[in-house]
């Protein structure tokens, strides 16, 4: 299982390519929902979204033979662009399986970091299949999205880095789709502070966490009509774990409160975000009574958002 020090060795790694981005807070959404949040900002991130630090960490991590055969993954859109990032700067190739619905901004993020976009249907099969088709066709080095203990250090260092800046946090609360975020977030927060209380936040068009947690064994997704497009992958068989055994709950919201929350950090703190992250302060606001007078961090994990079609103006 992943550690505390292989956080904290990837951060070292990983340091000189990513930034390190500001915790922001905001009187007027603190007194709505009553309490102190503050708000870790991995829309301000290169290439849009935390996921430069697990890719980062992973191309880091390979070897120049692996490098050679070419990268291929399967993405929604923010670790494609954050793989073809890390790897062309490598001078690497990356072909990136991505559903045929992905948000155009996300597709043009990927090829302007050099990746080529593969399509699939939007599901899990499909995207499965037709990765390992590419993958016999080329024999390309698969580097998957989340079930992956590097792509796992490298998450977990956003983690690290809002406990380092707001230490005395009550809580955290992070994303969770394929579960990379939230559970380098949960090794992070059980080496450095076990105190903090670490919740998952999940749209309910989605929610196989919560189902998985709830069963004690992994459930598939039967639906992922969500507008969080980066958050409709399936739970990973090395991120379950560490999730299920550190975290407090998952939290899950349904389309219109993640939209409305979206709505809020947009009018209020002038900042884009996208539905994926805003949904962590739609979990604050929905369970009032939980977070009341505590100090809790949320973790926005990206701002790539189609500005052609924004949720609201449906």
């Amino acid at each position: 299982m992943v550690t505390l020090k292989d956080i904290v060795d990837a951060h070292n790694r990983i340091s000189p390519f990513i930034h390190r981005t500001p915790v922001l807070t905001n009187k007027s959404l603190n007194e709505l929902s009553g309490a102190e949040l503050y708000f870790k900002c991995e829309n301000f991130q290169k290439a849009g979204s935390f996921k430069i630090r697990g890719a980062t960490n992973t191309v880091e991590l390979l070897n120049q033979d692996e490098l050679d055969k070419g990268i291929a993954t399967t993405s929604s859109g923010n670790h494609g662009a954050a793989l073809s990032m890390a790897v062309s700067r490598k001078n690497g190739t990356t072909k990136v399986v991505m559903p045929h619905n992905t948000p155009k901004i996300k597709v043009r993020n990927v090829e302007r970091n050099g990746g080529e976009v593969i399509w699939c249907e939007p599901d899990q099969t499909s995207r499965e299949n037709v990765l390992k088709d590419l993958v016999t066709k080329t024999g390309s080095t698969v580097v998957h999205p989340y079930n992956d203990e590097r792509i796992v250090m490298g998450q977990g260092t956003a983690g690290k880095e809002l406990i380092e800046d707001c230490p005395d946090l009550d809580a955290i609360i992070s994303p969770v789709s394929g579960g990379g975020l939230l559970s380098g977030t949960l090794i992070s927060a059980q080496g450095m502070n076990p105190r903090i209380k670490v919740y998952g936040a999940e749209p309910l068009e989605a929610d196989d966490t919560f189902l998985s947690l709830k069963k004690g064994q992994i459930v598939p997704n039967k639906s992922v009509n969500t507008i969080c497009d980066g958050l409709r992958a399936q739970i990973g068989t090395i991120t379950f774990p560490i999730i299920q055994s550190y975290v407090q709950e998952v939290i899950t919201l349904t389309e219109e409160e993640i939209i409305e929350s979206m709505k809020m950090i947009w009018e209020r703190m002038k900042i884009v975000v996208e539905p994926s992250c805003s949904i962590t302060l739609s979990a604050v606001l929905k369970s009032r009574d939980l977070f009341a007078g505590k100090k809790v961090g949320l973790i926005i994990s990206g701002g790539n958002v189609d500005l052609e079609h924004l949720p609201w103006s449906r």
